[in-house]
């Protein structure tokens, strides 16, 4: 038995029978962890004692029937984590320790989680490569020269260097789906109030989402069953019966309608992109269902309109952290302005500072109304272009980027080039709705990803619709960094 190689459900099935001990998983894990960290950099913390403490709880009380026993989880260190330092990638808040945990965190817990640590991540999640991390940049697994993706690049480097079976990320623009792609994982991009963002440090909020990045889709069907659902704490979550997203994963697709944007530009890709997508769209059919172009003519316009409503959202839920509220406080400064501008000077990033300054220019008087305003209307329009396809197909096809991961540091100075590789993803935040990434194949020795996007609350067809690709795929290739031979 390789543990490492175990599914959700194969290390609960070897629990429940008695084969291994949570003490053992965790010794497994750490051992991994030990030998890849230093080339993978995927955590800003790391507690072996607090998980061994709890593995042993675990192991004492004997429930084996919790849908998530024994199972090593990293989370994002963007959500709240009690008693464990809680930083957002940013040095503002580089000896904070957070004092409750997250919704999502207290779920994992109750499920029987056994949390490792606190993984790296752009500064306060504002990035798409992991190198805006105030501490250090992750590496691909793949390709240690090359970036994960971000912001949620530590958590999907940790999965693929099999250092946590599962990771939670969050998702304000594609920030768990792309490091997903880019790393060989899958993720799923929840509908908007469908899991609790009480806990999270907010980047933009109405656009963010939390989800889990994992090996296969049906191992995020197990995690995603566990942290769903209505929270009191979280007014934006919705009141919904729970869905069984593991049973669901075999359901019928053979009817399955499945739509290509042609705003989405497909043919414009490089060609060995284009064949990992077409490769998808045999994938689609072989299962039965159908492929089909559409035209979604307002589709162009969300990148535009992301990257003025964003900023906007950032540069509020910023404010709060000016030294005086939250956060680290510089010295010397003679009156309360001097203060603020000296801290958030020393403690912020280039990152952050350049959208919180696009932000308040957005929302400024005589700006508001030409920006600001101006993108709100049109992302009704690009909601109502998307509700649209959905009376008639049931998921759209889309690709994760226009690019295989890239070296670090090659696009670090330049932000224009950095946000154009969201250019696909951000379209599901605008809109509010789930989207799944998975790996096609590997590109130059890299992962690459394509996307599938659902109507509202749609998560179970979509799982269903990567787990059966899977099935046709076949097992993933092993990142390079992983050295073990597999049994």
């Amino acid at each position: 038995m390789n543990i490492l190689e175990l599914s959700i459900r194969e290390l609960l099935l070897a629990y429940r029978s008695g084969n291994i001990t949570p003490t053992q998983v965790l010794e497994a894990y750490k051992a991994q962890t030990d030998k890849t960290e230093p080339a993978v950099k995927a955590f800003l913390t790391l507690d072996w004692d607090g998980a061994f403490e709890r593995a042993r709880e675990l192991e004492a009380a004997g429930d084996t029937t919790l849908p998530l026993y024994g199972v090593p989880i990293g989370i994002k260190d963007v959500f709240m984590t009690k008693g464990m330092r809680t930083t957002a990638g940013s040095k503002i808040l580089e000896h904070y320790t957070a004092t409750y945990s997250a919704t999502v965190v207290e779920k994992l817990i109750a499920a029987g989680a056994i949390i490792v640590g606190k993984q790296n991540c752009d500064e306060f999640a504002q990035g798409t490569t992991t190198e805006y991390s105030a501490y250090y940049p992750t590496t691909n697994p793949y390709d240690t020269t090359r970036v994960p993706g971000g912001s949620s690049g530590g958590s999907a480097a940790s999965v693929a260097a099999r250092q946590v079976l599962a990771s939670i990320g969050s998702d304000t623009g594609g920030s768990i789906r792309l490091p997903a792609a880019y790393c060989g994982g899958v993720a799923i991009k929840t509908t908007y109030g469908l899991v609790s963002r009480y806990g999270l440090i907010a980047m933009a909020s109405s656009f963010d989402t939390v989800g889990p990045i994992t090996r296969t889709a049906a191992d995020a069907a197990h995690v995603l069953q566990a942290i769903a659902g209505h929270d009191k704490h979280d007014s934006t979550t919705h009141q919904r019966e729970a869905e069984n997203y593991v049973a669901s994963l075999d359901q019928d697709l053979s009817t399955i309608k499945i739509a290509v944007p042609r705003q989405a530009n497909i043919t414009a890709l490089p060609e060995q992109l284009q064949i990992q997508i077409q490769a998808t769209r045999q994938h689609v059919e072989n299962i039965g269902g159908s492929v089909t172009e559409v035209d979604m003519p307002y589709l162009e316009k969300a990148l535009a309109v992301y990257y003025v409503i964003v900023p906007a959202e950032v540069s509020s839920n910023m404010a709060k952290f000016d030294g005086i509220r939250f956060g680290e406080r510089a010295n010397g400064a003679t009156n309360l302005l001097e203060r603020y501008m000296q801290t958030r000077d020393a403690f912020l990033g280039d990152e952050v500072k350049r959208r919180i300054m696009i932000g308040t220019y957005v929302l400024s008087s005589g700006y508001i109304d030409a920006y600001y305003k101006q993108a709100q209307k049109v992302r009704r329009l690009i909601v109502e272009d998307f509700k649209k396809v959905f009376t008639q197909y049931d998921a759209l096809l889309m690709p994760i980027a226009p690019s295989i991961p890239f070296k670090i540091g090659e696009k670090f100075n330049d932000p224009l080039s950095m946000y154009l590789i969201d250019i696909y993803t951000v379209t599901a935040n605008v809109v509010g709705i789930p989207a799944v990434a998975l790996p096609t194949g590997l590109v130059d020795g890299v992962p690459y990803g394509v996307q599938f996007m659902g109507s509202y609350f749609s998560e179970r067809t979509l799982l269903a619709l990567a787990h059966q690709i899977e099935q046709q795929r076949g097992a993933f290739p092993t990142p390079a960094v992983v050295k073990y031979q597999k049994s």
